[in-house]
């Protein structure tokens, strides 16, 4: 079973090392956020070549969409016009425990953030993370307010798909064939079925407009007959599916660890073990994840799915 990390901030690693530990890993003066916004974009660049229509989803990160950070700063316009919709953990319930509603001080400041996407026409996707049934609730009217959709995740490991509510928030019948028409989704990329047939009939029985699942169930990748059979909804509506990808920490239980030059790899995250902080900035990553037919983005592109959603936009802060 994949392994994955969602916490709101990348915990900077250099605090669980020792001095000599951390000269390990020797990174130039860059500016790692730009880094960032230029790596989004070659990958948005090359997936749309490929297909015009496949969403660039970066999580959290939001920071980035400014080019000093600042809500009210200039726009990275550039970075901006090579994304589709951002998506945001924590921003209701989870920042600082999951069921646990988020401080006030930084729900607001992340939510200026989320509204310079929203307000530059940007779909803003929500992962809350709260079980009980009233914050649920709480989540889902918070969002609809804000003019974001939502996901109300009773399990921080995406691992299920939630009994409540009975009823999909804002189910419809619609086609959903943009960005634009999504109303609600499914986060599910560390599914706990015992066979892959199980997972994807689980889903296939769903309404939700698109689906965020992995290219991986267990060990075993999922196919474009796979894929194709999700993209529709039990009520007969057309639906989005597409594909979590980790791009800012590399994951030693993926295909391409073991080829993996591993000067390119820094210290291991200590609160999620298996995932280690990546000098992304570096050609020899970036041929791992987009470029090639054997790049990780190629073998999403070939199974068919709508879109990626890019994991640790914000490991600039690990090397800052």
């Amino acid at each position: 079973m994949s392994k994955f990390r969602h916490w709101p901030v990348l915990f900077l690693f250099l605090i669980a090392c020792s001095d000599k530990e951390t000269k390990k890993c020797d990174v130039p003066d860059l500016d790692f956020r730009q880094e960032m916004r230029e790596f989004v974009q070659e990958i948005s660049v090359y997936a749309k070549n490929i297909d015009p229509d496949f969403l660039i989803v970066p999580q959290n990160g939001q920071e980035i969409l400014t080019t000093n950070s600042d809500p009210d700063g200039p726009l990275a316009t550039d970075y901006i016009d090579a994304i589709d919709a951002v998506g945001r953990e924590d921003l209701f319930y989870g920042y600082t425990g999951d069921d646990k509603a988020t401080p006030a001080a930084d729900r607001d400041f992340l939510i200026s953030l989320c509204d310079v996407a929203k307000d530059n026409g940007k779909l803003v996707m929500v992962t809350d993370y709260c079980s009980t049934h009233s914050k649920m609730d709480d989540s889902y009217d918070q969002n609809d307010a804000k003019g974001y959709v939502s996901f109300a995740a009773d399990h921080r490991e995406l691992n299920n798909i939630p009994a409540y509510p009975a009823a999909i928030h804002n189910v419809n019948e619609n086609d959903i064939t943009s960005a634009s028409d999504v109303k609600n989704f499914l986060y599910l990329i560390n599914p706990e079925f015992s066979t892959k047939q199980q997972f994807i009939e689980a889903v296939q029985a769903t309404n939700y407009d698109l689906v965020l699942v992995d290219l991986y169930f267990n060990e075993e990748e999922l196919t474009a007959a796979d894929i194709e059979s999700l993209k529709t909804k039990a009520n007969g509506g057309s639906r989005l599916v597409i594909c979590y990808m980790s791009i800012g920490e590399a994951e030693d239980y993926r295909y391409y660890w073991n080829g993996l030059d591993k000067n390119l790899i820094c210290l291991e995250n200590p609160n999620w073990k298996g995932n280690f902080a990546v000098k992304y900035w570096e050609a020899d990553w970036k041929s791992v994840i987009y470029g090639n037919e054997q790049s990780y983005l190629k073998k999403i592109l070939d199974a068919g799915f709508n879109g990626v959603y890019l994991d640790i936009i914000e490991a600039y802060e690990t090397f800052e």
